[in-house]
């Protein structure tokens, strides 16, 4: 009988993963408070307070937030690649 390793988790979350994701959250949520406050408009009802209005704000400030963790993500990629060229190749 072959004995079994245990599984170990491997990271590979990248250095703008958190924002991404969290942008994607901030986005969604003013999504939604977005179409809730364009909804009284087509209903005929009161409007909603201007804290929805602001809630509604997050949607860009999400899609801010995940566009900043992408450009991390790439720079952190550029920076990979430059120090991976840099290394001279081993002969064989």
């Amino acid at each position: 009988m072959r004995s079994e390793t245990p599984a170990v988790p491997v990271d590979d979350s990248a250095p703008g993963d958190g924002l991404v994701k969290a942008g994607v959250i901030l986005f969604a949520v003013g999504a939604v408070a977005t179409l809730v406050t364009v909804a009284p408009l087509f209903l005929g009802t009161d409007p909603f307070p201007t804290v929805a209005y602001l809630v509604s704000m997050l949607m860009g400030v999400g899609f801010l937030v995940a566009a900043a963790g992408l450009l991390r993500s790439v720079a952190a990629q550029r920076r990979q690649a430059r120090q991976a060229s840099a290394v001279p190749a081993q002969p064989r």
